[in-house]
């Protein structure tokens, strides 16, 4: 059995991270821990570098809590305003005996309610919470989820993230 960290207590990190290893590792059994680490980053990153960044430590910092596990993750959510709007998205960071992983999830644009309240300071989830009336968000659908009407939930945008992180671990002999 592996072990897996995800270095958020954030049910939503933890369910993306075991459900795309079971996808991407059908024979292979899990168990997952989670620890409560800080990512070294602002708590709402800004841009690509940060967001990136942030998982890289959080994935670093897992590492240095559990070294006895076999995987260590990083999940860090970020945004980036740019011409077209302000878009959301995560990196993700998984550290192994074999290559480090990273993978990013797709990207969406932010209502302009939203995003103007992040621009003022705000971090994404409290905003999103605001706007559509909402607790605690970012542990359940999140923003991609109250944009869908739940077609596409946090979790599901998550796994899709670590699953393109599990590349390089999925074909090893590749990134040698």
């Amino acid at each position: 059995m592996k072990t897996i960290v995800v270095a958020s207590h954030n049910p939503v990190k933890a369910n993306a991270t075991l459900a795309g290893f079971e996808r991407m590792f059908p024979q292979a059994e899990f168990q997952l821990q989670t620890v409560s680490v800080e990512s070294g980053v602002s708590h709402q990153p800004m841009n690509e570098a940060e967001t990136l960044t942030g998982a890289e430590n959080r994935a670093d910092a897992a590492r240095e809590e559990a070294p006895e596990a076999d995987y260590w993750v990083g999940i860090e959510g970020g945004i980036e305003d740019l011409s077209h709007g302000m878009l959301a998205y995560a990196w993700i960071v998984i550290l192994s005996d074999g290559p480090d992983a990273k993978g990013r999830t797709g990207g969406f644009v932010l209502p302009e309610t939203v995003a103007s309240l992040v621009r003022g300071g705000m971090e994404l989830g409290h905003a999103n919470d605001q706007v559509f009336g909402r607790e605690n968000s970012k542990q359940q659908e999140g923003a991609i989820g109250l944009l869908t009407g739940n077609t596409l939930d946090r979790t599901e945008l998550y796994e899709h993230g670590v699953l393109l992180a599990l590349a390089p671990i999925k074909s090893s002999e590749y990134f040698r």
